[in-house]
Order: structure tokens, then C-alpha cells, then sequence
């Protein structure tokens, strides 16, 4: 069985296997909100932004196994962004077709290159952090996770979380300090 934590680079060699159902999933799982919310961020309706994801995963399924992952050449990131930026361009060329012409313009086709990857970037780390933080919880003591979450994200201060959760202080700290570790562990292997 592989580590369920296993870095970025490894899921892309298992994925160029397509019966490794258990490497897809867990690609899916990470990728999948980042494609359909960057479609929906460019105004695709919801159908519009699972067709635009489903497009994506078949196109990368079709083409992982060429993708040779080296981080001199380019990230993984700017790879799929760009398969994703190129289906929305189609998408989008397929319903000017469709749509009669009005003379207007839409603002996010004004949108140039450089903040289209900005805002992928952005999206990337937000959605990163939240799949890593889902599975950080599902490792550690609830209190733990509580400790970190009331402290880091909600900004309580230690003596008031130490306080609700019966802990000392120390431990408020000391959850926080290793939840912390472990996210950055988590989101630096998938980045």
C-alpha cells in the first residue's frame, strides 16, 4: 500500500497508469475543485465548470503519460494551468460561435495572461491548504485540531483556548506549532 502522503512527484509517475484507480482518486481529489472553481471564477455556469474539469482530467489522463515532471523545465502547476487555460479559451471560442454577436465585451476576456495565473496561483495555494488542513484533522486528537484552528485561523489567544479545552498553555502552543508543521509538510510535498 502507498503512503497516503506521498509527494506530488510520485502521484504523477502512478498516475500515467491508468488502472491505478487509488493515485486518480486522489489526484481528483486535490485537482478537481481547482479546475472547476477556476472555470466558475471566468463565469462558466456550474454545468459549464464540471464539463470544463471532466475536459481537463481527460486531456491530463491522455497526456500524463508524456508529462516528465522536472522542476527546471517547469512545475506541474504551470502545466496544468496552461491545459486548463487552453480548454476554457476553447470553451469559450465554441460559445462566441453560438452566441449572436452584441458588440460587447465580457471583462474577464480582458483579463491578460499574467492575472489569469496570478489568480490560479492563488487559488492553487488556497485549495491546497484546504485539502492538506482536511487531512491533518483526520490525523490528530480533536482537541489538537481545535487548539491550532481557535489559535492560528480564529485568533484566540492561547490563555482563552487553553482555558475552554481544559490544556496548559504550553499545549495550546505546542498543538498549534505541530499542526502547523504538519500542513507545511503536507502542502510543500503536493507544491
Amino acid at each position: 500500500m502507498s503512503d497516503p502522503h506521498e509527494t506530488r512527484a510520485s502521484l504523477l509517475v502512478r498516475i500515467r497508469d491508468q488502472r491505478d484507480g487509488q493515485a486518480w482518486s486522489q489526484f481528483v481529489e486535490i485537482y478537481s475543485p481547482l479546475i472547476y472553481g477556476f472555470g466558475r471564477k471566468h463565469g462558466l455556469q456550474d454545468a459549464d465548470a464540471v464539463d470544463l474539469t471532466q475536459e481537463v482530467l481527460r486531456i491530463v489522463a491522455r497526456t500524463a503519460e508524456r508529462f516528465e515532471y522536472d522542476a527546471k523545465q517547469g512545475s506541474f502547476r504551470g502545466w496544468l494551468f496552461t491545459i486548463v487555460r487552453n480548454e476554457l479559451r476553447t470553451w469559450r471560442g465554441r460559445q462566441q460561435r453560438m452566441v449572436v454577436a452584441t458588440g460587447e465585451q465580457r471583462i474577464e476576456d480582458l483579463v491578460d495572461d499574467a492575472s489569469e495565473s496570478a489568480l490560479w496561483d492563488q487559488d492553487h495555494e488556497r485549495r491546497l491548504f484546504a485539502w492538506a488542513a482536511e487531512q491533518v484533522q483526520k490525523e490528530v486528537q480533536p482537541a489538537t485540531w481545535q487548539a491550532f484552528w481557535r489559535t492560528a485561523v480564529e485568533g484566540q489567544s492561547g490563555k482563552d483556548v487553553a482555558a475552554d479545552l481544559e490544556m496548559s498553555i504550553a499545549a495550546v502552543y505546542l498543538a498549534k506549532s505541530r499542526v502547523m508543521a504538519r500542513l507545511k509538510e503536507l502542502v510543500k510535498e503536493l507544491d
